[in-house]
């Protein structure tokens, strides 16, 4: 019998264990739940070189297509819409209260790793589309299974296939789990920017009883961290919150009271509106490093996007008030998502479960919570392929 709630569905892949990098199992299941729907199924793996374990690894993804309305030629017509996620979860942690990619029904909850972020949202999408008639429109699923880790070779890499194929989906929903109180209060249009910045600061050696026989660089560091904690970014934007730079690791590693050690090295995270790039914070960060004698590595994870309130949005806000009364805020806060790279080929918007336990122990979803995402993604695809 084929399965068909969202219920059902999020149990079949909470059970497959899929820690980041994933790969295997929840693949499977998951062309299971696409192909008697009809959807094309791709799958493959990526980072699988030598050479890319040092970024991650192999990972793998799947890209699902099923064309609706065609012309007489049988070429597709209409719109294409499409729904992103991600299949991989982060690691479980010690002290369940039961294994969790054992998925049990507690009462009005579903419990097991990934049930929140974001196997649960996966599951309601797949659920609606027993009922979406099959010839309304283009629907695809961009799916990874590399979104928790350092996503080198997730949702890019499915990006580069169907740019090989001339796949460019009008619309773009990707099932984060963006609510917060209660579902449907809160849906993200953008996301931050991010950028992490490793600086080194080398020195000399010596004793500290003859600090004019060495170079001691903990007070260089010293002199570039203070001077960028006194960098304001910017005021915020209509959208956006003020950009923030945050000092995450200090380390010298000295185990000797009286040496001046040889190196020191510093550690800070950039989350950044769009008045600002990647290349520009690296930039102004490393005119300070270097003139102060350090050494700066920066690694940009992703640049500010914005989806300004229009068709997109006004849609899937539409469809969460009818569902649940809730008139949803437009927002941009958190951390990043997939959505950074979707954003350079599409609108996007992201909407998913309350996020309250997701990468915590007990992960759980309200089973109501996952039948009314079920009918907000419905009404969603109705609309936008009408």
């Amino acid at each position: 019998m084929t399965k068909t709630s969202a219920l059902e569905l999020a149990k079949d892949l909470i059970a497959c264990p899929s820690i980041t990098p994933a790969t295997g199992k929840v693949f499977d299941v998951m062309e299971a739940m696409l192909k008697p729907l009809g959807f094309e199924v791709t799958r493959f793996i990526a980072g699988d070189r030598p050479e890319d374990e040092a970024l991650g690894g192999a990972v793998e993804n799947l890209f699902a297509i099923r064309h609706g309305k065609t012309d007489e030629d049988g070429k597709p017509v209409g719109r294409h819409f499409a729904f992103a996620g991600h299949l991989d979860v982060v690691p479980p942690g010690e002290g369940w209260a039961s294994d969790p990619f054992t998925p049990e029904v507690k009462g009005d909850l579903l419990l097991g790793r990934g049930a929140v972020d974001m196997k649960g949202s996966i599951a309601a999408f797949v659920s609606t589309l027993h009922s979406v008639p099959e010839d309304l429109g283009t629907i695809s699923l961009i799916i990874t299974g590399d979104e928790e880790g350092p996503a080198r070779f997730g949702t890019v890499a499915l990006m580069d296939l169907m740019a090989e194929r001339g796949i460019t989906p009008d619309l773009c929903l990707v099932g984060e789990p963006t609510s917060v109180h209660r579902l449907g209060d809160m849906m993200k249009i953008g996301r931050r920017g991010s950028v992490n910045m490793w600086i080194t600061v080398h020195g000399t050696q010596g004793h500290v009883a003859y600090p004019h026989l060495a170079d001691n660089p903990i007070t260089k560091l010293g002199k570039i961290l203070s001077e960028i904690d006194a960098i304001k970014l910017d005021e915020g934007t209509d959208w956006f919150q003020p950009s923030n730079i945050e000092f995450t690791d200090l380390h010298v590693g000295n185990p000797a009271h009286n040496v001046i050690p040889a190196k020191a090295e510093g550690r800070l995270s950039i989350r950044f509106n769009d008045q600002h790039s990647g290349d520009s914070l690296s930039h102004m960060v490393r005119e300070i490093v270097e003139r102060n004698g350090g050494e700066l590595n920066p690694v940009i994870s992703g640049e500010p996007f914005l989806t300004p309130p229009g068709e997109l949005s006004g849609m899937i806000a539409e469809a969460i008030t009818q569902v649940t009364g809730v008139d949803p805020e437009l927002s941009t806060t958190g951390g990043t998502s997939d959505a950074r790279f979707l954003s350079k080929i599409m609108p996007v918007v992201e909407f998913g479960l309350c996020n309250a336990t997701m990468h915590k122990l007990d992960e759980a979803v309200a089973i109501a919570d996952l039948e009314q995402l079920a009918e907000i993604y419905e009404k969603v695809l109705l609309k936008a392929l009408k």
